[in-house]
């Protein structure tokens, strides 16, 4: 069982039901009957919340601050802040041409009006459905990204269109052809774009993914043994409300409808000395790119976090299946529309995991040996947007690294396609009449550091070799290489790209910490290898709007509520200005050299479909670490107790001595039964 303490609310916990119910009242009370697209926790001012951090006892906690989002009748779009503890709305501000998150009472609406609209039956009709059949006809609403002949004052969505011959058949084998364009505030489907060459709905036989269509096609692997994964003594982490401890790691667990998880003040007790690293870790904004040109395509380029919301759309997670093991679960709370409370059960699952060899070594003289197996923590979630699935884990490391992992699955998204059609390389024909687009997932982390504490500077790190020429007297034999670093001293100087020829890696460093033995200063590295460069040119709709995902590192100084790298509001921007990041940089100027900051790292994968990536997708994952260097006096695992360890001595004392803690319910896979002990 999870030990856990009952806690009054902490300053980083979301809002509760009763606090989103209270900010609703106070609003109608106000503004009478509106949308709710946001009621979320507005964080703490960092200078305040830090200071409650070093002293809870004796500092006033933080004001706990609704930030409110709503339509108004007429398509008015209003941003809010509420103090709970007052009842009293504290700001409210009237925007221009700008749209709030939609939500998903918003998309589930407009394949029901799709349906019913005779522009949209016409366009059926002409792709080979009945006006009978129309309850077979689906469709996953995007929003519009940005088109110029509608603008940003209408909020509007685009329909991709699709076809199920069958209750269980997958639609995305049956894409259609036209897109419709849907105005939220009338309800009512405005336009529909129609290409100039038409494609007829494909006729293939249905490729399923369901139990029934396996059996179907041969049945399932019958070879499978059960792996069962067991802590009989329950996990080794302790829940605090929010709070959770294991392995001298702490940190707090917190949730949102944008970013989903956000992690928080996260320290590791190194030998009773507490230290913080990081204020604040989220993956803050992703874009996915879709690379055919032809129109309506270039519309195609989803801010899923931006534009959706990872939490808004995050699943409810089941045991033994989304997760497995001991497992601890939090909910999540959101609003409805209209104003009611919407519960997901089970949004995060935290649970522990073998990492296999922490760390080992044997004496080949000897065999005398030494080996430590690790375990990881796993906090995760994951959300379905439209026709992917994004499972998000933070992967905590007992050796003080954290390990952000991403693994894409889902379906492709599909576009129709005559027989033997030329894709032009800008797509794969997946299936008999299935196109897939070639696409980009870029995805947006947000390191607020504070490596040792707030002052921080960033450094650029390529591994190289030496100036020197072969027969010098420095680098006489040729064979010298070092790390080359590079302060990124400016905003504009950090605007760099990943080199895989250098093994280019970032450093947020505490230059006012020195370590005793390598006089180099206490830091945490970025070592991610998995950074396409954003593909749409320089000027184009993408590069304007996804600014963030021009390089793969970035960074600012810190300011409060520059949380969102594309904007606070997202649908329906122009990219004239580039909201966001490419505002804050500004000139590339100010100084980020020994202070408070905020790294900002774009990574990914550049996806080419094929026909193994249908009708659903295997897993692929993307992944990349936060390692301490020069932060620890030498190995920081060496107490997490050997599976098994025998020195030279003890082998020269047959084994006397020897710790023998190897898994005693591991055995042999074939033959006699038993655990493996004889090494000596």
């Amino acid at each position: 069982m999870v030990s856990a303490t009952p806690v009054k609310v902490h300053p980083f916990d979301p809002l509760s039901a009763a606090e989103i119910e209270s900010a609703i009242s106070i609003v109608k009370k106000t503004h009478g009957d509106v949308f709710f697209n946001v009621v979320s926790l507005r964080e703490p001012r960092k200078a305040e919340m830090t200071k409650w951090l070093e002293n809870p006892t004796n500092t006033p906690v933080p004001a706990r601050i609704a930030d409110v989002v709503v339509i108004a009748p007429g398509g008015k779009v209003y941003d809010g802040l509420i103090d709970l503890a007052s009842g009293k709305i504290i700001s409210w501000e009237l925007l221009d041409g700008l749209q709030p998150i939609i939500t998903m009472e918003e998309l589930m609406l407009v394949e029901k009006i799709c349906r019913k609209d005779p522009k949209v039956i016409e366009q059926c009709v002409i792709s080979g459905i009945s006006k009978e059949d129309m309850h077979k006809v689906y469709c996953d609403p995007w929003t519009i990204g940005y088109d110029e002949r509608h603008g940003n004052k209408i909020r509007l969505q685009q329909a991709l269109m699709y076809y199920r011959p069958n209750l269980d058949d997958c639609q995305y084998q049956y894409p259609l052809d036209f897109c419709p364009i849907f105005d939220a505030e009338k309800q009512e489907i405005i336009a529909i774009d129609i290409p100039k060459k038409r494609r007829p709905v494909s006729r293939a036989a249905p490729i399923n993914y369901h139990p029934a269509a396996v059996q179907k096609t041969g049945g399932y692997r019958t070879n499978l043994k059960p792996i069962n994964i067991t802590q009989p003594e329950g996990v080794s982490f302790t829940m605090n409300g929010r709070e959770i401890e294991w392995q001298n790691w702490k940190f707090h667990i917190g949730f949102n409808y944008r970013e989903g998880i956000v992690l928080n003040n996260i320290t590791f007790n190194d030998k009773g000395n507490v230290r913080p690293i990081f204020y604040r870790l989220s993956l803050a904004e992703m874009v996915v790119p879709y690379g055919n040109p032809e129109h309506p395509h270039q519309r195609k380029h989803a801010f899923d976090l931006g534009e959706y919301g990872a939490g808004y759309m995050t699943n409810s997670l089941s045991l033994g299946c989304d997760c497995k093991g001991s497992i601890h679960y939090l909910d999540a709370e959101f609003p409805t529309r209209s104003g009611e409370i919407r519960t997901i059960k089970n949004a995060i699952c935290i649970h522990e995991e073998d990492s296999g060899i922490l760390f080992k070594h044997t004496d080949f003289r000897d065999e005398s040996v030494i080996v430590t197996r690790g375990r990881k923590l796993i906090v995760q979630q994951i959300f379905t947007a439209a026709n992917y699935e994004y499972a998000i884990q933070w992967t905590f490391h007992q050796d003080g690294t954290i390990q952000p992992e991403i693994k894409l699955t889902g379906i492709l998204n599909t576009y129709t396609m005559d027989p033997n059609e030329d894709t032009y390389g800008y797509g794969t024909q997946v299936y008999p009449g299935v196109n897939a687009h070639n696409h980009q997932h870029l995805f947006c982390l947000r390191i607020d550091a504070n490596v040792d504490g707030p002052n921080n500077t960033v450094f650029m790190t390529d591994v190289v070799p030496s100036d020197a020429p072969v027969g010098s007297p420095e680098n006489f034999y040729g064979n010298a290489f070092y790390p080359k670093k590079t302060k990124l001293s400016t905003t504009g100087e950090s605007k760099t790209d990943y080199d895989g020829t250098w093994s280019r890696t970032w450093e947020i460093c505490n230059t006012n910490k020195l370590h005793p033995y390598s006089k180099r200063p206490s830091s945490y590295k970025l070592v991610s290898r998995e950074v396409p460069k954003l593909l749409p040119k320089e000027g184009s709709l993408v590069w304007k709007r996804a600014g963030f995902a021009r390089h793969a590192v970035q960074v600012t100084k810190y300011r409060d509520d520059q949380l969102w790298p594309a904007g606070r509001h997202v649908p329906q921007t122009s990219g004239e200005p580039s909201l966001g990041l490419p505002e804050w940089i500004g000139d590339g100027t100010e100084s980020i050299d020994n202070t408070d900051v905020v790294l900002w790292h774009t990574f990914g994968v550049t996806h080419v479909p094929s026909p193994e990536d249908f009708p659903v997708m295997p897993a692929e994952p993307m992944t990349l670490l936060l390692r301490p260097r020069n932060f620890f006096t030498n190995n920081p695992v060496m107490d997490v107790p050997p599976s098994y360890s025998v020195t030279p001595s003890q082998v020269a004392a047959n084994g006397q001595g020897a710790v023998d803690a190897t898994d005693k319910m591991s055995q042999l896979a074939f033959g006699e039964a038993g655990c493996c002990k004889a090494r000596l």
